[in-house]
């Protein structure tokens, strides 16, 4: 276990990130949550309650979660009405004002937002959607629609149900989709609209190893007080030493605390959901990538299921600034603009009214991806079928940069106009002579190497704890969505440290060199077209 002296500084060190608002995960469609519960809407009644559910680590009774269940006008035994369930972000509670949900409500559907364990009124300490602990609360809820009368039910425990939320309330439909999958044989929910979510916790948090630094301090300091300690040590200890920490030799273990926290896990067991899913992703996130929601949208569906889903890739999400090198982002989600005419949140109702109620409402562009692209003047939407790379450029010359310190370096890969919509990734053979060699990639878009900026504020690292010479290696390069204007250039960058990644540069002083350097685009054209 890390030092309370650590921990101590890790919160110190992110009091500045959270003062200047930088920790804001609002995805365009996001619900506040207020302290008291206003009077509710006309026709629109609230009960708000707690039910028992399994204790956790830290709290072995059995711990309280609390919800908020808005009943829609009309509702009745007779007239029983879909339910939408929603909770909230890290850190935040659930929602308790009728006004928030009244797209929902106006059309006739019920909704439940609850504390998930840890935060608000609920108890206990947040396991970061474990089935074994947030899994029991999402099932109990569930049990408690089940057993309403006034909501519509398909057979006994089994609610006609959607849901809703970002980031970690994103999680929670994952996990109790998922869950109710492994117990079943099928997921509870008829249809999910996660946002701003994540595919592999360890992943997201420490990429090839390497922790998010700002991020890990973020999350460690917004959940001080409702996490196991093991978790906020952990975190405070990836920031500190750049690595997510195993248990060895005797602290806090991370890797095995998230092992099953994510779709991949399940994904990993042979599970995959066959509901429709309207995924939507931050293309400017920097906790939770684009990449995230592309992989759980290939992998976590069903091939029929996808068919019936939607990706909307928006700019927004989790956000902070890249100085260092300097990256670009823009505003928007012209994707859902052009898709429902409005927010996230009207695609989101009209997607629940075709999936939940079989209403044809004239949404298209089912099975695809929809991405807001960067482009001058603001953000379109370009929609293709597939997000791999399907078009290699090779490199003259080597692409070196020094490590631990130095400024970044670039090579030209193609002139505008051009627009790219998916997975990049570089094939090269690497060199770095020293002792845990550290670089970071991205795609920067510019006139010229002195003002080409990282896309989409992102990078991805590359780390080799040993000598290598010649190695062949596959490196990922930050899932994008760009429009590269006449006059300008697309570059490959390479960068010694990177803010996102504070501290977490090479250890030894060195050379990271790519030779024979391959870089693989998903270039939009053609067949796959744009919207």
């Amino acid at each position: 276990m890390s030092s309370p002296l650590l921990v101590r500084s890790a919160r110190a060190l992110l009091g500045g990130v959270l003062a200047a608002g930088l920790l804001a995960a609002a995805p365009p469609s996001s619900f506040g949550a207020v302290g008291t519960a206003p009077e509710p809407r006309a026709g629109v009644t609230v009960r708000n309650g707690c039910l028992d559910s399994v204790g956790d680590t830290e709290t072995p009774a059995p711990v309280s979660i609390c919800y908020s269940l808005f009943r829609p006008a009309g509702a009745t035994a007779r007239t029983p009405r879909p339910v939408i369930m929603h909770s909230h972000g890290w850190g935040g509670s659930r929602t308790t004002d009728s006004a928030a949900f009244e797209p929902f409500l106006s059309r006739g559907y019920a909704v439940l937002s609850f504390d998930q364990r840890g935060f608000g009124e609920s108890g206990g300490k947040a396991h970061v959607e474990n089935p074994r602990y947030e899994g029991q609360d999402v099932k109990r809820l569930v049990a408690l629609l089940a057993g309403t009368r006034w909501i519509r039910q398909d057979g006994p425990g089994d609610p006609r149900m959607g849901a809703i939320g970002g980031s970690y309330g994103g999680g929670y439909q994952y996990l109790g989709a998922f869950d109710a999958l492994r117990r079943r044989g099928k997921p509870v929910f008829d249809a999910l609209a996660p946002e701003i979510t994540w595919w592999d916790l360890r992943r997201s948090l420490a990429p090839d190893g390497v922790v998010r630094t700002e991020w890990a301090l973020a999350l460690s300091a917004a959940g001080a007080n409702d996490v196991p300690q093991e978790v906020l040590a952990g975190l405070a200890l990836g920031a500190a030493e750049g690595e997510l920490p195993d248990g060895d030799p005797a602290g806090p273990d991370l890797v095995s605390f998230f092992a099953k926290n994510g779709p991949s896990y399940h994904v990993a067991q042979g599970r995959r959901l066959d509901i429709p899913v309207l995924v939507g992703q931050g293309a400017t996130d920097n906790l939770f990538p684009l990449e995230e929601g592309l992989t759980t949208f290939a992998r976590a569906l069903t091939p029929a299921a996808k068919r019936r889903s939607l990706f909307v890739g928006y700019n927004g999400g989790h956000t902070l600034p890249s100085l260092f090198p300097a990256g670009v982002g823009v505003a928007g989600d012209p994707c859902s603009r052009g898709l429902a005419g409005g927010t996230f949140q009207d695609l989101t109702v009209r997607f629940f009214d075709e999936q939940l109620r079989g209403r044809d409402t004239g949404l298209r562009g089912y099975g695809k991806y929809h991405l807001a692209t960067a482009a001058p003047g603001g953000a379109r939407c370009t929609t293709v079928s597939g997000v791999q790379a399907d078009r290699t450029v090779r490199l003259d010359g080597p692409l070196a940069t020094t490590t631990a310190a130095g400024v970044p370096v670039t090579a030209e890969v193609a002139q505008g106009p051009l627009r790219i919509a998916g997975k990049p990734f570089v094939t090269a053979d690497l060199t770095a002579l020293g002792v845990g060699n550290r670089a970071f990639y991205a795609l920067a878009v510019g006139t010229s190497p002195a003002d080409a900026k990282i896309v989409q504020n992102n990078v991805l690292p590359v780390s080799e704890p040993s000598p290598v010479t010649g190695e062949p290696r596959r490196i990922r390069l930050p899932a994008v969505a760009v429009d590269v204007p006449r006059g300008q250039n697309l570059y490959l960058l390479a960068t010694p440290t990177s803010d996102l990644f504070a501290g977490m540069g090479s250890r030894t002083p060195g050379v990271v060199s790519l030779d024979d350097v391959r870089v693989h685009l998903p270039v939009v054209g053609g067949r796959q077209g744009g919207a």
